[in-house]
């Protein structure tokens, strides 16, 4: 008996093929810890060679990074700041945002927070997308000068506190989302508190 011969592959052109790749690794990173993911399993699942696969991804880190950036750009895209609504009532909905990809996403969130703490990729890649949410809530406020400057630094420490947090919710499950949440806008009003009038700032009282 003759064994049915294997159905062509499909052909894509290079940015199909990449975005692809992308959401293949996604899913990978998401089910398994960093270290249990195999280039060759990306391979497998894409159904292309590891040759092909190493010519748009040289190694797993590479892979990753290149996840962790789509998925962070995301993140900015699904967290707009306007003037249409008090800024704490989008900055919760934002947290939220983020959480529902942390825990959809735990591996992936641990691995570039834990395992690949050291990664200098990494690290830019949350940098920048912090950098970038202070940004936007900075220009939100409307702020100028020296108040402006000081709330910048409260910001900066508190989306880091908010980033520390996660990751012990991930990874050890300390407390609940709720308590998550409720202790990240806390410390949001007990920073800005300090410094400034929190309730005319974040439009809430």
């Amino acid at each position: 008996m003759t064994t049915p011969a294997a159905g062509p592959r499909r052909r894509l052109d290079p940015a199909e093929r990449r975005n692809e790749l992308l959401d293949v690794g996604s899913r990978l990173f998401a089910a398994k810890p960093y270290q249990d993911v195999r280039m060759e399993d990306v391979a497998e699942r894409a159904g292309i060679s590891r040759a092909l696969l190493y010519r748009y991804f040289p190694n797993k880190g590479v892979l990753f990074a290149a996840v962790y950036e789509q998925a962070s750009a995301q993140l900015l895209a699904d967290t707009r700041i306007d003037a249409s609504g008090s800024l704490l009532d989008q900055l919760a909905a934002g947290l939220d945002v983020h959480f529902d990809y942390f825990a959809a996403n735990r591996n992936t969130v641990l691995a570039a927070n834990r395992v690949l703490a050291g990664d200098p990729v990494i690290q830019a890649i949350i940098n920048d997308e912090l950098s970038e949410l202070r940004r936007r809530t900075l220009e939100a406020t409307g702020l100028r000068g020296r108040a402006r400057e000081t709330v910048s630094a409260a910001l900066t420490s508190w989306l880091v506190f908010v980033r520390s947090l996660c990751v012990e919710w991930l990874a050890n499950d300390t407390f609940s989302r709720a308590e998550l949440h409720a202790m990240s806008i806390g410390a949001l009003r007990g920073a800005l508190g300090a410094v400034t009038d929190v309730d005319g700032l974040l439009g809430q009282a």
